[in-house]
């Protein structure tokens, strides 16, 4: 079935995802469904410097120390969302807004009998971070790719999947079971991605290694179903990278994942140095295909960097957007025969010693911003921030925007992410620093943009068993705040067990989780969802400004 949202005489189609489908990543692009449009102000600059007053630097919640990826999910299981940050030289983080004191705190404190003691792992050089659900159980897993000693090889270190159990946070690579099956990667990587190949609700982690010669592989790690007993916590795990057709060589650098060719599986798009680009094409079965050269998108003579999909021209497909190491930054648009054009604009594709790049709308007026996050290594390299706006029967127009105090030219930014933590209905920018020096996180709030309506659907991540009874499995559709990173597959169906009537709220809130309290402010959306016999989906209710309509 087609779902569409109009609202305010403006039609906005989105597309529902399927709980057990979507891919967490390291570096967080949020799926934007928009309900209102203000006037375009790209003078003005667009971001706020709050770290001071949200997240002050401090031994404790923002240390001055080397941090690289970042990530969102669920740390402690309250539906609220945390900002996870890979920390190189020091403890990884687990920043949460604390609404009473209106900041973010680390609540992986130095303190053996916090169940998030373990996430710390100081002695891991953490450069990249992602979250998943590994086991199904409805519950994300975190992986940090660590790489100590080593620029390319092997590692001195293993990797971490840290999953919750017993009450805490433990590493399932060193279970045992996955210490005699070798699995941990030790390798020296750059960035994780999750993937769920198989469409069955478990995911696997893809690991962009930097290979030396023939050592380092990129890998895939995933759960072992046959091997694991899941009533009692054991949980096998194994690379399953060659069974894919993953396992290639090269300098691996970005990684994202999404419905890029396919309709509803999940494809990986790999940005390399060194080499060409990968786009794996999942062929149904779980293996992939590299369809890069076919594609257009190699750009074999450049050194990719940050990367992030969305669809920047609203025709239903994938587009890619990237940035090379100093290099011509690339935003390739799909056409209908799966090939990509180039449309970057010289400003836009302006080289640049680039390391994360985020697609997102921040000021809610329906167009999706492109930022750019720089290091500075050899003199200053501001951060850049540009409009990607759509126009009819035209490649879209490249605008660049003011982009305020996120400029941050002396910045050695490594990583950054976006979410919406304190539920203003704008998205927040966190940006790591590290590397060439040790820099604490800088928080961002967006000026503009602040009377637009909005209405976000994520994707979730991950299933959980159903009340239906064993063997029935329950996979809702994810609504709420724009938090995870990703973009919604054209043609998706959502799946769900054909039990008797399953009724649940589901509030469209700051909060990004399910519930049924009372509605707290005029930005806050409800809708009932409501599972039937007969595999249909009916939502009711909405707000004044917003009326649902389904079609068969």
């Amino acid at each position: 079935m087609n779902w569409g949202i109009w609202i305010n005489s403006i039609s906005i189609q989105i597309v529902v995802m399927m709980l057990r489908w979507w891919a967490g990543l390291p570096l967080l692009l949020p799926l934007l469904v928009l309900c209102g449009r203000g006037l375009a102000q790209s003078s003005e600059p667009m971001f706020q410097s709050v770290t001071e007053t949200v997240l002050p630097p401090d031994n404790q919640h923002n240390p001055t120390q080397l941090n690289y990826g970042m990530a969102v999910t669920d740390v402690d299981g309250d539906g609220d969302l945390e900002v996870v940050v890979a920390g190189y030289n020091g403890p990884n983080l687990v920043l949460k807004y604390d609404r009473g004191q209106q900041r973010l705190v680390n609540i992986a404190v130095d303190d053996r009998s916090s169940p998030f003691y373990a996430l710390r792992d100081p002695l891991g050089n953490a450069i990249g971070v992602t979250a998943c659900d590994v086991d199904g159980d409805g519950r994300e897993e975190i992986y940090f790719l660590n790489t100590n000693n080593a620029y390319s090889g092997r590692a001195t270190y293993s990797d971490k999947l840290f999953k919750f159990r017993n009450g805490r946070f433990e590493d399932l690579l060193g279970d045992d079971i996955n210490v005699r099956r070798g699995v941990a990667n030790r390798m020296a990587g750059r960035s994780v991605a999750c993937v769920d190949r198989k469409g069955t609700g478990r995911y696997a982690v893809y690991v962009a290694n930097y290979a030396s010669g023939n050592v380092g592989p990129h890998a895939l790690i995933e759960m072992d179903e046959a091997a694991s007993d899941l009533a009692n916590g054991i949980i096998a795990l194994s690379d399953v990278a060659a069974q894919a057709g993953v396992n290639k060589y090269t300098g691996g650098r970005g990684v994202v994942v999404g419905p890029i060719l396919s309709q509803s599986s999940s494809d990986v798009f790999c940005d390399n140095e060194n080499g060409p680009n990968f786009l794996f094409r999942n062929n149904g079965d779980g293996t992939f295909t590299d369809m890069a050269q076919q594609a257009g998108v190699e750009d074999r003579n450049q050194h990719g960097r940050g990367v992030a999909l969305a669809d920047f021209n609203a025709d239903g497909k994938t587009d890619i957007v990237y940035g090379n190491w100093n290099g011509q930054h690339r935003l390739y648009l799909q056409d209908n025969n799966q090939r990509f054009r180039d449309i970057a604009s010289g400003s836009f594709s302006s080289p640049s010693p680039v390391r994360t790049v985020i697609a997102a709308d921040f000021d809610n007026d329906q167009e999706l911003d492109i930022f750019f996050n720089n290091i500075a290594y050899r003199g200053h390299a501001p951060n850049r921030l540009f409009r990607v706006a759509r126009r009819t029967g035209a490649d879209p127009q490249i605008e660049e925007l003011n982009v305020g105090e996120a400029a941050e030219p002396q910045g050695r930014g490594t990583g950054a992410t976006v979410t919406d933590f304190d539920g203003d209905g704008q998205l927040d920018l966190l940006v790591a620093h590290g590397e060439s020096a040790s820099q604490p996180i800088s928080v961002f709030k967006v000026t503009q943009g602040s009377s637009n309506h909005w209405l976000r659907v994520i994707p979730a991540r991950g299933s959980a068993p159903s009340p239906a009874g064993p063997g029935s499995r329950l996979t809702p559709i994810g609504v709420g705040l724009s938090c995870a990173s990703s973009m919604a597959a054209r043609g998706t169906s959502v799946r769900w067990s054909l039990s008797p009537t399953l009724d649940w709220d589901v509030e469209v809130s700051p909060y990004c989780f399910y519930q049924s309290n009372p509605l707290r402010s005029p930005r806050v959306h409800r809708a009932q969802w409501r599972l039937l016999r007969g595999g249909r989906l009916i939502i009711m209710s909405g707000t004044e400004h917003m009326d649902w309509h389904e079609t068969p």
